[in-house]
């Protein structure tokens, strides 16, 4: 069977309209479990990176296609792919590449923070200044509080 149509028979067993054509994608470190990252596909997200092996999520915000470590280089090799019991929710087993960190904030995940007391602590250490790909990378700064 081709690939192409190969990623278009599996991608048919998700229900990408449940949420309107997209999916929560959870990506998970494939060496230590830890979880990197949560993000959206659309099927034809979907279907690039079962094709293709590399992470290929939906931007809601752009409203395209983003293919992880586009701008950064930090992209993301898959290893596995799982669907949930309600096929709805996607899980990736994936080998981080590039500087090794998969939030555009310079985190080796992008849940960096801990709640402590009442009050939110940054409890990673950055792996890399995200200025380091540009003035244009990433989404914008969340105000602090």
């Amino acid at each position: 069977m081709p690939v192409s149509s190969m990623s278009q028979e599996v991608s048919a067993a998700i229900d990408f309209e449940k949420a309107g054509g997209v999916v929560p994608v959870i990506a998970q470190d494939h060496a230590s479990g830890r979880v990197l990252m949560v993000a959206f596909m659309n099927r034809e997200a979907f279907e690039e990176t079962v094709r293709t092996g590399r992470a290929c999520y939906f931007s809601r915000s752009r409203k395209r296609l983003w293919r992880k470590g586009e701008e950064s280089g930090n992209s993301q090799v898959v290893r596995e792919i799982r669907i949930d019991c309600d096929a709805d929710t996607i899980l990736l087993s994936v080998e981080q590449r590039g500087d090794g960190a998969a939030c555009h904030e310079g985190y080796e995940s992008c849940f960096f923070r801990v709640l402590r007391d009442g009050r939110w602590e940054t409890a990673d250490a950055r792996k890399v200044d995200p200025a380091k790909y540009g003035p244009g990378y990433g989404h914008q700064a969340k105000p602090q509080s």
